[in-house]
């Protein structure tokens, strides 16, 4: 069983956590939460009848949390050949760092207004990411950054906004897989993550939001290069 193998195994696992309510709508959560994780990557193969077995569910609920996946640009269905994992294309990278200004840096500008519950959650990432790189568990790093970044979003304090964000930072994580090196992409943000809670902790607002649209455009600027390199 290799690595990327793992999430089956999980998968499987879930299902002793599925009662006779659950629907597709929880067999989707549970895929883009594998995906967010990092556990499927770009490419990856579904089989509606494997899966089905898997977690015991009929073929039907497993195809209609599919067609949910795929609404959402996480799955693709490709004629005569299945269903995958998508690969975010190029021409996405852009619009996707323009949403991410949009709610994060309103996050970042509601901090002064935020619960301390909600900015607990914000160094509960960078914690979460920090200790990842202490023991060298870099798809943990990566992980914890998209938590950190859906908590900068929370700090408006949305469930819509929460809903936009989530759905959001679990395609960022397919575009993560086109760094050839989690630890080369995501090392250089430790630091820029702990900065950012840093200035929110004390009130520097202004900063802390000319902060993160650097490190936005950093990161976007990373992501455009790697595509290129594999057009």
């Amino acid at each position: 069983m290799t690595v990327r193998d793992t999430w089956l195994d999980e998968i499987a696992a879930a299902r002793h956590g599925m009662d006779r309510s659950s629907t597709a709508t929880r067999v989707a959560d549970l895929f883009r939460e594998k995906i967010a994780d990092g556990l499927l990557v770009p490419g990856t193969r579904l089989s509606d009848d494997k899966l089905a077995a898997v977690m015991g569910v009929s073929r039907n609920t497993m195809r209609e949390a599919f067609q949910m996946l795929v609404k959402e640009r996480l799955l693709v269905h490709e004629f005569n050949r299945g269903v995958f994992v998508s690969r975010v294309p190029a021409d996405a990278l852009a619009d996707l760092y323009r949403v991410r200004r949009l709610l994060e840096c309103e996050g970042v500008r509601s901090a002064p207004r935020a619960t301390a519950a909600a900015i607990g959650q914000v160094e509960a990432a960078v914690q979460e990411g920090e200790h990842a790189a202490a023991i060298g568990n870099w798809a943990g790093v990566g992980t914890a950054d998209i938590k950190f970044h859906k908590a900068l979003a929370a700090l408006m304090g949305s469930p819509r906004v929460d809903e936009m964000i989530g759905h959001l930072l679990v395609e960022m994580r397919l575009v993560f897989h086109e760094m050839g090196s989690p630890r080369e992409f995501h090392e250089p943000y430790l630091a820029r993550n702990r900065r950012l809670y840093d200035l929110m902790a004390r009130g520097d607002i202004t900063t802390a939001e000319r902060e993160l649209r650097s490190y936005l455009d950093d990161a976007e600027s990373q992501l455009t290069e790697a595509y290129r390199e594999k057009e």
